[in-house]
């Protein structure tokens, strides 16, 4: 793997940070970071990540390792050519209409549906991903999220699930440099 680029954030609703490179071979795309971070309710977080994709930004699996408070995190998703997704080997039903996997620990991730939607200004698209839920023991769900490019480097941003909704801003590799509220990069 050769890399593409690479950034550093900084939490900005609790403690932590977040290192993160993008690298491309002649057959993939892979995101490979760390986060450490202190939650809410006091318990500290260590997750080493990695997700890959094909040449469209389609995320074949991931992996998160580490620590959560004191019990250990080690998932293990996939993704099959026919959309299937499998979390540590068990499947996981009604997701095979998410193509990105969504990490939610990070804002890493966001940078594979800027990617593969390849939005030009004014264009809106929603963007289901299977999403990893950290916090809440591992679990695999969907989480329906939508993207509109405002300019170059801007992107209205909306999660109904979360009531969240902002103006991303973005680098020129498409990762997200200001996530108002959560994260911000570091210069």
């Amino acid at each position: 793997m050769q890399t593409v680029a690479s950034i550093l954030w900084r939490r900005l609703d609790v403690p932590g940070h977040d290192a993160c490179r993008l690298e491309r071979n002649a057959s993939a795309w892979q995101l490979d970071g760390a986060a450490v971070f202190r939650l809410e309710d006091g318990r500290i977080g260590q997750l080493h990540y990695r997700v890959r994709c094909d040449l469209l930004w389609h995320t074949q699996w991931g992996t998160v390792r580490g620590w959560l408070g004191d019990s250990a995190v080690d998932l293990s998703i996939a993704r099959d050519a026919r959309g299937h997704w499998k979390l540590n080997d068990e499947p996981v039903p009604d997701l095979s209409h998410c193509i990105d996997l969504d990490l939610g620990f990070t804002p890493a991730t966001n940078l594979l549906q800027l990617r593969r939607l390849g939005l030009s200004k004014g264009e809106g698209a929603d963007a289901p991903a299977a999403w990893v839920d950290i916090d809440g023991g591992g679990v695999l769900s969907e989480l329906m999220q939508r993207y509109e490019r405002r300019s170059d480097n801007e992107y209205a941003y909306e999660a109904k699930r979360f009531d969240y909704a902002a103006t991303l801003s973005v680098t020129p590799d498409c990762f997200v440099s200001d996530y108002p509220r959560l994260w911000v990069a570091e210069k």
